[in-house]
């Protein structure tokens, strides 16, 4: 039976330690090895058990193996109780804290990489994007609204196309204080427009402000996607739409010497996924081939009306 398979897992103190960590974090076994301080043997084996327990589940992205809980049906109640368990154990706070660590390490890279590259940023995406027009086939996708978000706007060159549909007012958010600056040159200076500085994952907006958000080739630099996807529907209205481009998966490593990124792409399997955990359903998708071998996939998900 399964739920003994699971409960044997759990008896070691060790799995219950990487079950606490990867309930709240998606990480790879260099970054667990180093939050558990134990040998990389020892990590894999008790990692290989819960996942044939059914409590863990993986994903490749390139040369990297990611784990996570497993929050299915059948083990998400069983997980929460044994994390519950736990939840004030000062070994365990430890483990969390040590793993927010990593995350943040992980956030720094991909800060410093815009740091960098800001000024030249749009000229990088056109060596990537070729003579696609990602741009149009977003704005194709959106109707008139009240408030429309660009999450991850970046340079400001998707908002200043969308400037012209018929909106009481656009947001644009960036975690990264030199795209904004490049995106205020280029956007005009208007009462109904606002560019905020903030992460993805943790949105300077508040619940069901905007009726439509729209995310372009952002998802695949963000240290914890799914966590988008969260704050995705709390700052949309109930019914509200979000449009997501991004690398279909793949496993071109030396893509990120161009364009950076934490991932190499997302399966249709993931966003429906992660949309349905987050009150969003998939209604369409298309996919764009693009330079150097790599496909775009657009899709339009809804947030249900509850």
């Amino acid at each position: 039976m399964d739920i003994i398979k699971q409960f044997k897992a759990l008896s070691d103190p060790t799995r219950m330690r990487l079950l606490n960590i990867l309930n709240r974090f998606e990480l790879n076994v260099n970054e667990i090895v180093s939050i558990v301080d134990m040998i990389q043997s020892g990590v894999s084996r008790h990692l290989k058990i819960l996942l044939e327990a059914g409590l863990l589940k993986s994903r490749k992205d390139g040369s990297f193996i990611y784990y996570s809980a497993n929050g299915t049906e059948a083990t998400r109640e069983l997980i929460h109780l044994a994390c519950t368990q736990v939840s004030d154990d000062p070994l365990y706070v430890q483990d969390l804290n040590r793993a927010e660590q990593s995350l943040t390490l992980r956030k720094n890279r991909t800060k410093r990489f815009f740091r960098t590259v800001a000024p030249q940023w749009d000229r990088l995406k056109k060596e990537v994007l070729g003579e696609f027009n990602l741009n149009d086939r977003i704005k194709a996708r959106i109707s008139p609204g009240n408030c429309i978000a660009d999450l991850g706007c970046g340079t400001g060159e998707l908002l200043h196309s969308l400037m012209d549909i018929d909106a009481k007012s656009f947001i644009g958010v960036d975690a990264s204080p030199e795209m904004l600056e490049q995106a205020r040159v280029k956007l005009p200076d208007i009462s109904s427009l606002e560019l905020r500085l903030g992460e993805v994952e943790n949105l300077p907006m508040r619940d069901q402000e905007v009726d439509l958000a729209v995310m372009s080739m952002v998802l695949y630099h963000l240290v914890e996607p799914e966590r988008s996807f969260q704050e995705i529907f709390r700052v949309l209205k109930p019914g509200g739409r979000f449009i997501l481009a991004d690398f279909l998966s793949h496993n071109m490593e030396e893509i990120k010497e161009v364009i950076g990124g934490a991932w190499l792409g997302f399966s249709p399997n993931q966003i429906n996924d992660w949309g349905r955990a987050n009150g969003m359903n998939v209604t369409d998708s298309e996919i764009f081939p693009v330079e150097n071998g790599l496909t775009i996939s657009l899709y339009s998900l809804i947030k249900e009306k509850r």
